[in-house]
């Protein structure tokens, strides 16, 4: 994808027409009234490329249809104005001044950028909306292929697949190594938001990772659809580029790798960090040390810097100066110059500056390929508002748990730490903050969770008069054996039966009771460490012998036999590398 390639900005800077309307707090297009009304800036004409013909897969006829659209005719220079008693109709020329309407904010766009930078849309969120309808001519888009769930839900969480590539096109990037990559997943953030958008996770997949490619059905630039084979124990980052895998192909196997399924896709290449760091005027970073790497181009001395275009594409790219040396290592550092974008980006000196905006805006949607379900201005607005909402200072960045490849002797790649990664990719399917999140609560919310913790309170039944059958509800084959051996010779819970599988898997361990067990579900709550919110008051059910029994359901969660399923089953394991965006850490 070559960012530099896709349209232009015209010789009047649109930023100078722009003001601030202090009434309604959003800015307005004002024009000399002397002057003719001319068209939006950088709006394309008859003879402009259209966003449906760079489609893959769209007709020549279409492409040519989508892109015409008429010139915008000029507006009369109006008479002064006359003084009067009773309303009158507005002469022609004088409609768009008055102060618009809340519906016509359809018509406006809220300000984003994504890709590898596409994080910032959280901060952009909060800017406002620009009259810029150009820019949906800057965005190109790839299908989905059916790997997405078809586009985010405003009432559900959101997961945004981030991708960052190794694509040398463009201007200026001819010196950056590999000129000829097909453009590999270089770079790969999964963005979770949090249903009540309180808190977001952004998780880093190490690009060494080994994982397996399923097959990947893939729209060809006919149209057609064409399966690439999968592969098995490759790089994480071949599921891009390679073999012509598409994007749809990346999200295949992040969904295989974690069991989440992204929602949408960002992609940017190199020029993304270039532009966007131009456009807001340089990004703040820190180094705890000098550094002077000849393989990214990155030379500056310890302490903190003010950077953009080449100075920033050539911070995220170094890794061999920092750390030791490895993918890892850089994905912190891209982490840190992400959490200062943002900040950067939540600034006064960024939010009213008419200026950066417009350029913030042209640099984001003319650095992005995206998903065809978000290839809409109006989505995309939505996107922006639903994001907007949260505070950076709950958004987690946690790099997924690795640990070097046993089976090479010189170290190149990674594979999973297994049971720390599934307690972070559970936590995001299960959508838990990463970040201790304070939220007003309303009387009801504090009755309930009154009534939650009340459980654990009470009497207790002796461990022999606990009736319980265990299901497996998604643990590990054999895991309902080996609770019920340790429940009954160690535990004391001599009433206790091995039900077998659970109609279907759930995340969480939980214990089902009826009202009359509540004292036998307190000291079963003991002995495994389960958590108010594990106990679920029910109906009991009737074992073999015609008694009333509880229902032990093993979820993903469970640890192994006799293993407390305490409150840090939610919580990040230490394995994860985690900061957040609100604070400053400097590269060591």
């Amino acid at each position: 994808m070559d960012a530099q390639g896709r349209g232009r900005v015209e010789d009047i800077d649109p930023a100078d027409q722009w003001v601030l309307n202090p009434e309604t707090g959003e800015y307005e297009l004002r024009l000399a009234p002397s002057a003719p009304q001319s068209r939006v800036p950088g709006q394309r004409g008859a003879t402009g490329t259209g966003r449906a013909s760079r489609r893959r897969g769209a007709p020549a006829s279409a492409s040519a249809s989508a892109s015409t659209s008429a010139p915008a005719p000029e507006r009369e220079v109006p008479p002064p104005r006359r003084r009067r008693t009773a309303p009158e109709e507005p002469p022609p020329g004088r409609r768009g001044r008055r102060r618009p309407a809340k519906k016509s904010k359809g018509k406006k766009i809220l300000l984003w950028t994504g890709g590898t930078m596409a994080l910032v849309v959280l901060a952009a969120g909060t800017a406002g909306y620009l009259y810029l309808q150009h820019l949906n001519d800057n965005i190109e888009s790839l299908p989905d292929d059916g790997a997405g769930t078809g586009g985010f839900q405003k009432d559900q969480a959101i997961n945004i697949l981030l991708i960052g590539t190794d694509k040398r096109t463009g201007s200026g990037n001819e010196g950056y190594g590999d000129n000829g990559s097909a453009g590999h997943a270089d770079t790969t953030i999964l963005l979770h938001v949090s249903k009540d958008r309180s808190n977001a996770t952004a998780l880093s997949i190490p690009r060494d990772l080994i994982v397996d490619i399923p097959d990947c059905p893939t729209t060809q630039e006919d149209g057609s659809t064409k399966v690439i084979p999968g592969s098995t124990g490759v790089r994480f980052n071949q599921s891009l580029g390679q073999s012509g895998r598409t994007p749809s192909c990346t999200m295949r196997t992040v969904t295989e790798l974690t069991g989440v399924r992204p929602d949408n896709f960002m992609v940017a290449d190199f020029n993304a960090v270039k532009t966007l760091t131009s456009a807001v005027g340089g990004v703040e970073v820190c180094l705890a040390k000098d550094i002077n790497d000849p393989d990214s181009h990155l030379n500056l001395p310890a302490g903190k810097h003010t950077i953009e275009g080449e100075d920033a594409l050539a911070f995220v790219r170094t890794r061999h100066s920092v750390g030791f040396g490895g993918d890892l290592s850089r994905i912190e550092i891209q982490q840190q110059f992400l959490s200062s974008l943002m900040r950067k980006l939540k600034s006064n000196d960024t939010l009213t500056s008419p200026s950066k905006m417009v350029k913030l805006a042209e640099a984001g949607t003319k650095a992005l390929t995206v998903d065809s379900t978000l290839d809409d201005i109006g989505k995309l607005k939505d996107l922006g508002l639903e994001l907007g909402k949260l505070n950076t200072k709950n958004l987690s960045f946690v790099t997924v748990p690795v640990r070097d490849n046993p089976a090479e002797k010189v170290k190149a790649t990674v594979v999973l730490q297994e049971e720390p990664a599934r307690q972070v990719f559970d936590m995001i399917k299960e959508d838990v903050s990463f970040t201790e999140v304070k939220k007003k609560e309303s009387e009801k919310e504090k009755k309930e969770k009154a009534a939650v913790v009340a459980r654990l309170e009470g009497e207790k039944s002796d461990p022999s008069e606990v009736r319980v059958r265990v299901l497996n509800g998604g643990a590990p084959d054999g895991s309902a054996q080996r609770e019920l051996l340790y429940l009954q010779n160690e535990a004391g819970v001599t009433k206790s039966e091995n039900a077998g599988d659970a109609d279907a898997e759930v995340a969480r361990t939980t214990l089902e009771y009826a009202p009359d067990q509540a004292d036998q579900a307190r000291a079963l709550a003991e002995i495994l460490g389960l958590s108010g919110a594990a106990m679920k008051p029910g109906e009991s059910v009737t074992n073999a012998q015609g008694l009333p029994t509880m229902t032990l359901t093993l979820g993903k969660d469970f640890k192994g036999a006799g293993v407390k399923l305490d409150a840090a089953s939610a919580e990040a394991p230490e394995e994860a590398r985690k900061s957040t965006a609100d604070k400053v850490e400097c590269a060591k």
